[in-house]
């Protein structure tokens, strides 16, 4: 385990430019990393103030707490004793989390009491889940994976996980060949009250949105770079129902920063871009901080962490360490995951 603190004087001048609801002081932002050997983290969840589940490769999940590491558990998944599946997708219902790994086939697995028993599973040559999330009524989830058809494999759940049902291509939009996901942080899928806002990447970047529960949908065009397989829209956030942000880029080309950020204020229908050529460039995943009115926001990914406090507009570095993913408790605490590590994110 190691602290690395990070004393940021930048935001002093950044936070005294804001005309309009000043934004709050921070004068530190600390990360404190805790090592997790042989497994990349790409997907983790909440559970209290100081325990998270996570899902990762080889077969990997558990939960992690900083606090008590007697009630810390793990397990190592493997399917008819042959097979190990990488997970990269992981939601929580408040009673149980579940996991659900890529590749064929796809297994989906009810996670309890330290026992996981397998609740979905899909065989086919071009199955691809890449992430999932629970509604805020904890009863209905939804996965979300590569097209098999030629629409978006998506699965729901309307009892909490017990059972999941995949959705037939007739009610989906169709896809263009090569348009997919990326199962890189398990943000590309954000939920509020019934509405359910997916991004996608590829041949096109585009934003898939349903505000019942999966039954109908809209599909939206937005100006993230797109065209080629690595380039599109890796992660999605809401502050309400109406302003929202998408970012990504070339995953290819992680160091350029052109049409990898776009922010909306109808709801999802228009996308505008923001900080277009400016930091940040590739990021894997993009977090509101809470109780902030939408302004700050942090984006993580492998070139660093990169802060906003304007609601997207502008970016700060703030740190060169690499992340998948990162998860805010409150608007002074987050969680992180990483290839072999966990981290803890305070702000001061």
């Amino acid at each position: 385990m190691k602290r690395i603190i990070l004393f940021i004087s930048t935001f002093l001048l950044v936070l005294a430019c804001q005309e309009k609801s000043p934004s709050r002081k921070i004068d530190s932002v600390s990360i404190q990393e805790f090592k997790m050997d042989s497994i990349s983290i790409r997907a983790i969840q909440i559970i209290t103030k100081n325990k998270i589940a996570y899902a990762g490769s080889n077969g990997h999940v558990g939960l992690f707490s900083d606090k008590e590491i007697d009630i810390s558990s793990k397990l190592k998944i493997k399917y008819q004793d042959s097979i190990i599946p990488n997970f990269r997708s992981i939601a929580y219902n408040g009673n149980d989390y579940f996991a659900l790994s890529i590749g064929n086939p796809a297994l989906l697995y009810k996670i309890s009491k330290d026992t996981a028993t397998l609740v979905y599973k899909e065989i086919h040559q071009k199955i691809f889940y890449d992430s999932m999330h629970f509604f805020e009524d904890k009863l209905h989830g939804i996965a979300i994976g590569d097209p098999t058809e030629n629409c978006a494999s998506i699965i729901v759940t309307s009892n909490g996980g017990e059972t999941w049902n995949k959705i037939p291509c007739t009610k989906l939009p169709v896809f263009e060949e090569n348009e997919a996901f990326f199962a890189a942080s398990n943000t590309n899928i954000k939920t509020i009250g019934s509405t359910v806002w997916i991004a996608s990447g590829g041949k096109k970047a585009r934003v898939l949105k349903s505000q019942d529960y999966g039954v109908t949908w809209q599909i939206f065009n937005t100006p993230i770079i797109q065209g080629n397989g690595p380039q599109g829209i890796y992660s999605i956030d809401f502050s309400n129902k109406n302003n929202g942000i998408i970012i990504g880029g070339d995953y290819s080309k992680p160091l350029e920063n052109t049409a990898n950020k776009a922010i909306t204020k109808d709801g999802g229908e228009t996308w505008k871009l923001v900080a277009n050529r400016q930091n940040p460039n590739y990021k894997s995943c993009v977090q509101y901080v809470p109780n902030t009115n939408g302004k700050e926001i942090f984006a993580v990914g492998k070139t660093g962490i990169s802060f906003s406090n304007d609601g997207g507009l502008s970016w700060k570095k703030i740190s060169n360490e690499s992340y998948y993913a990162i998860q805010f408790l409150d608007k002074n605490t987050a969680w992180l995951s990483g290839n072999n590590k966990i981290g803890k994110l305070i702000l001061k």
